[in-house]
């Protein structure tokens, strides 16, 4: 599940770590009246007006401004709210922005010229175990920076037996270059980001910038969070943070029926029992020619009304051209699916695109037969090749 920025920095400030201070407003008189009350609690003069998107690079689109007194507030936020906001993480058609972040300016002169780094928190999957990746350029689309530079890129990895220690966080705050009050704060600093990380049952935390201010301080000035679905129940609070307006409607959809479904790009859709099954399907449509419209498990209990609702969904997608339906026959028998297609098919009355039936497992023969008797314009197959030479011809 992912955050707003304003989200996550409320996440990240609960468990001790310092953030840029900043007011979520809906409009521009809500955005005049968050500037006044942020000068009152923190004494700046100037705003960073920015959109609050599921997306990165909001900068680049035009999403994050500076405005320098109350009525440059009212007219940036007004520009934003409302806009499609089109970042290199975003569709073309980009996303609407809803809301505004006003935030403090934390660029402010001092004994010192501030400094910018990234830092981000996540799960090393090729070993296991937890990783703090940063670099001293702050700022900067971190993929940049790995392609040109990749000496500037640190990464400490954190034994979950013992978690993260104390001199794994001075090695970071001296591989940033950071020394005296600056040094400390850091290393202060990443200990409350790594417990944050832990506590909450995220998958990501990053942070970019984490910045050094001119008086030594050490902040978060942006927070892209994502909360891992699966420990939600742990966290009943975190739940009403969802803003569903910023995910796929077909997979929020999808989600309320208990299907597991991911929208691609594709042009032949998959409904298939197993996430294992479901990526080998997948990559069987791409070898017939075709590629996959989506990923869908429908999950053990393939009966007629599932069937129903993951066609229903499928065919949201106008590039469907087919539909591969692929099913092994383990815990639920092939008969059952092959009857709860033929049932979900005459309920729906009309499917315009062809579809292929691949059954294998527990009465495959029976489903095959039940299949080809249906009278209905579906093509069984048993083996994954001759689906595959289905999809090929279908889609020529």
């Amino acid at each position: 599940m992912n955050l707003h920025e304003y989200q996550g920095k409320e996440i990240l400030s609960s468990f001790g770590v310092r953030v840029q201070r900043g007011i979520v407003a809906q409009n521009a008189n809500e955005a005049v009246t968050a500037a006044k009350q942020l000068t009152s609690e923190t004494g700046t003069k100037w705003y960073v007006i920015k959109a609050q998107v599921h997306a990165g690079g909001r900068g680049k689109g035009g999403g994050v401004k500076l405005a320098k007194n109350l009525k440059e507030v009212e007219d940036i936020a007004g520009q934003i709210i409302g806009m499609r906001l089109v970042t290199p993480q975003t569709s073309a058609e980009g996303k609407k922005v809803h809301q505004v972040l006003i935030a403090e300016d934390v660029y402010y002169p001092g004994e010192s010229e501030p400094s910018e780094f990234y830092m981000s928190v996540l799960l090393n999957r090729a070993t296991g175990r937890n990783m703090i990746m940063y670099s001293t350029e702050g700022g900067m689309d971190i993929e940049t920076v790995a392609e040109k530079t990749p000496h500037l890129i640190f990464n400490e990895e954190i034994d979950p037996t013992v978690g993260l220690l104390p001199f794994q966080a001075r090695r970071i705050a001296f591989n940033l270059g950071l020394s005296g009050t600056a040094f400390k704060e850091m290393t202060k600093f990443v200990s409350a980001l790594y417990t944050a990380y832990v506590k909450s049952d995220s998958s990501l935390f990053e942070i970019n910038p984490v910045l050094k201010t001119s008086d030594n301080k050490i902040m978060a000035v942006d927070a892209k969070v994502t909360i891992d679905d699966n420990a939600l129940y742990r966290h009943k609070d975190y739940v009403n943070l969802r803003d569903l307006r910023e995910e796929n409607p077909i997979e929020v959809e999808a989600k309320e029926v208990g299907l597991n479904y991911v929208d691609l790009d594709g042009n032949v859709g998959c409904m298939v029992n197993g996430a294992g099954l479901a990526m080998a399907t997948m990559d069987l449509i791409k070898q017939a020619g075709g590629e996959p419209a989506n990923f869908l498990d429908v999950g053990g209990t393939a009966d007629a009304a599932r069937v129903e609702a993951a066609f229903k969904i499928i065919l949201k997608d106008p590039n469907v051209k087919a539909i591969l339906i692929n099913i092994f026959g383990g815990i639920v028998r092939c008969d059952r699916v092959a009857q709860g297609v033929i049932d979900a098919y005459k309920n729906m009355k009309s499917i315009n695109v062809p579809i292929i039936v691949r059954l294998q497992g527990t009465n495959a023969d029976i489903a095959k037969e039940l299949i080809d008797n249906s009278g209905l314009d579906v093509l069984s197959a048993t083996e994954f090749q001759e689906a595959a030479d289905k999809v090929q011809k279908v889609l020529a």
